[in-house]
């Protein structure tokens, strides 16, 4: 049952993303948990490091996957990942929206 929730979690952690952030932070948090879940799992408490390492995947994986999301600017996250283009003939900064295919000026009003 542990394994089927953690499969569960991973899936639904790595929802599809244009950059592959939230991927390749889950993946790495759920790696570095697990190491660390199965050391302590192993020399604390009833010594079962099984337990402790799909722990550690599971809250290092949802962990990775929000720092991902951050990463390209959503979860809360404050600055958006987005890279500015000059319009020299108007003065003006402009950016490309990867969600809805657009571009738009840097006070959000579609270029």
């Amino acid at each position: 049952m542990p394994l089927a929730a953690l499969a569960g979690a991973g899936l639904l952690a790595s929802a599809c993303t244009t950059t592959g952030n939230v991927e390749r932070n889950a993946a790495g948090g759920a790696a570095l948990g697990a190491l660390a879940g199965a050391v302590i799992g192993n020399n604390v408490g009833g010594g079962d490091a099984g337990t402790g390492a799909a722990i550690g995947a599971a809250l290092g994986g949802g962990a990775g996957a929000v720092r991902g999301c951050r990463q390209d600017g959503g979860c809360g996250a404050q600055n958006q990942n987005r890279r500015q283009y000059y319009d020299e003939r108007v003065g003006r900064y402009y950016y490309y929206d990867n969600g809805s295919g657009r571009y738009y000026w840097e006070d959000g009003s579609p270029r």
